[in-house]
């Protein structure tokens, strides 16, 4: 009998299936959460209203779309910019457009906390200019300010997806039509927009189902008048203790996110209208008229306004003192100072509750390796388990999908009812970051993987190769820098997730989103400054994360 070659043999030799780690790890930490939440429905305590349930849903529906809305407007001139024309600068502008996507989103909100909160650049330059003694700005737990988050969190998908699908697109096509006596208006109605609409169906979708399952934003820039699905299960899971009002608004937000999950993974499908190779010089182009360079122009300033000078605003407030901290007596020495990120190291009011910030990114960064580690594991050996097609694969990969569809808030919600007499053990926050983390890892690795010529395991096995040389001098060689950018991917989502953390990290614990929320939540110049200061340590562990995966893609 002649040995298959690679992992797959090399595992299956031993005794174990390939799904049986994944599947194992799906049916504990997602299952069994999932299924405590509807044992919590089926009790009798706590109260349940249709009031309660429909006015955080219909918000929910309302702030979705109207954030889709207005992300997709802002979203289509930029990806336009991107896919037809070159100008200096445009690499490091698309950079800069994917930054915001992948921070936490409490760092989100501290940016714009900096920028246009009670004590941000704007209100305190108003205040002194016009000699006022409040702040004249009203921004925060505003709607404008969850609309404007969500379009700085989102337009980066808008930018990559429909981009990519406007830079495929034959530049003939619409010369021909203007040729043929149609203006640029009609051009884009009649011709372009039909090509497209695959792809703006697709980032709308996705667009849709972030600003669905929006946490951070909303609990940080809405503030209590604004009642999401999510912020509804997390102040009656924590505030409220109702924990029945919680598990029915968890099981509605599972339904509503697996079905957004359908109708993406539906449009996402085959196009309609199919793409044509761009020619050698063709596609994109210098602007030539005026009026190009002006467009051009514009979107260069939005992107700067929108995305860069929140975040440029954060930095700056965490080197900067303006106000007096909390008790502080005398004049107040404002100016530069470094004392926000001294003070990162100083248990200054002596509690034993204290958690130095330094420990909390350590934290964080070691939750990162683990759950890399783990989402690795299992996304390599489903994507060795699932490269053949078959009836019992396609249900596993639904299986497998499931917990994208689920919200951080729920599975968190989940965790604690399911593990509450394990709530100390360490492993539960990287845990729960892996089963999120795992069909990323899934998606990253098995194309490559299914690409891969099974010649050349065949090869390498002729030649005498065992499985295990031929899993690592071959197919490992294959597949490391999808391995690479899943593992990037994982070790971002770890280091950003919130929702799900607020709940399981324990008190001495804290992952660097969660303490930022913490000090944010605190009075004080200096609870504030450091807030601003782990938030900018954040950007750069984000910033560098981003910068790995260039260096890849250039690989």
């Amino acid at each position: 009998m002649s040995r298959l070659p690679g992992l797959r043999q090399a595992i299956s030799s031993s005794g174990v299936s390939l799904w049986l780690f994944p599947l194992v790890l799906l049916v504990i930490f997602f299952f069994i959460p999932m299924g405590s939440i509807l044992g919590v429905m089926a009790a009798r305590q706590g109260v349940v209203t249709t009031r309660d349930v429909l006015q955080p849903l219909g918000f929910t529906f309302f702030q979705a779309f109207v954030s889709t809305l207005l992300t997709l407007t802002a979203g289509l001139p930029v990806a336009y910019v991107f896919a037809r024309f070159d100008f200096p600068g445009k690499a490091l502008l698309r950079t800069l457009t994917l930054l915001p996507f992948i921070l936490p989103t409490v760092v989100v909100a501290a940016a714009f906390n900096a920028l246009l909160g009670p004590r941000g650049w704007v209100n305190l330059g108003l205040m002194q200019l016009l000699g006022l003694q409040s702040p004249p700005v009203t921004f925060l737990n505003t709607f404008p300010a969850i609309l404007v988050a969500h379009v700085f969190y989102n337009i980066s998908i808008i930018i990559r997806v429909v981009g990519a699908s406007w830079s495929q697109l034959d530049p003939r096509l619409g010369y021909s039509a203007q040729v043929l006596g149609a203006s640029p208006w009609k051009t884009f109605i009649h011709v372009t927009l039909p090509m497209l609409r695959r792809g703006i169906l697709s980032a709308a979708l996705l667009v849709f189902f972030f600003d669905f399952t929006s946490f951070g934003v909303i609990l940080l820039l809405g503030g209590p008048r604004f009642s999401t699905l999510e912020t509804s299960i997390y102040y009656q899971a924590v505030s409220m203790f109702n924990l029945r009002l919680a598990g029915v608004l968890s099981v509605i937000q599972l339904l509503c996110t697996l079905g957004i999950s359908w109708l993406y993974a539906s449009s996402s499908g085959n196009r309609d209208v199919p793409f044509f190779p761009r020619l050698q010089g063709e596609g994109t182009r210098r602007p030539r008229s005026r009026r190009e360079k002006w467009v051009i122009l514009a979107v260069i300033v939005f992107i700067m306004l929108l995305q860069v000078l929140p975040l440029a605003a954060l930095v700056g407030r965490s080197f900067t003192r303006l106000e007096a901290d909390l008790g502080q007596r005398g004049e107040v020495n404002a100016g530069l100072t470094l004392d926000f990120y001294r003070e990162l190291f100083v248990n200054r009011q002596g509690s034993i509750f204290y958690v130095p910030p330094v420990r909390a990114a350590l934290n964080s960064l070691v939750y990162g390796v683990i759950t890399v580690l783990i989402s690795l594991a299992a996304g390599l050996l489903l994507a060795y388990a699932l490269r053949v097609r078959t009836r019992r694969n396609r249900w596993l990969e639904v299986l497998v999908m499931l917990p994208f569809g689920a919200s951080a808030v729920t599975l968190g919600l989940g965790f604690i009812l399911a593990f509450d007499k394990f709530a100390t053990f360490p492993l539960l926050v990287p845990l729960a970051h892996s089963l999120v983390a795992m069909p990323f890892v899934y998606r990253t690795i098995q194309p490559a993987l299914s690409s891969m010529p099974e010649s050349l395991r065949q090869s390498a096995a002729v030649l005498g190769a065992s499985p295990r040389q031929v899993f690592r001098s071959v197919e490992l060689k294959l597949i490391q820098r999808p391995l690479g950018v899943a593992a990037i991917f994982a070790f971002m989502l770890s280091l950003g997730e919130f929702g799900a953390t607020t709940f399981i990290a324990r008190p001495d614990r804290p992952t660097l989103p969660v303490a930022i929320f913490r000090y944010l939540s605190q009075p004080g110049a200096m609870n504030y400054g450091q807030a601003m200061a782990m938030a900018t340590l954040l950007i750069l562990l984000c910033g560098g994360c981003i910068w790995a995966l260039e260096r890849l893609n250039r690989v």
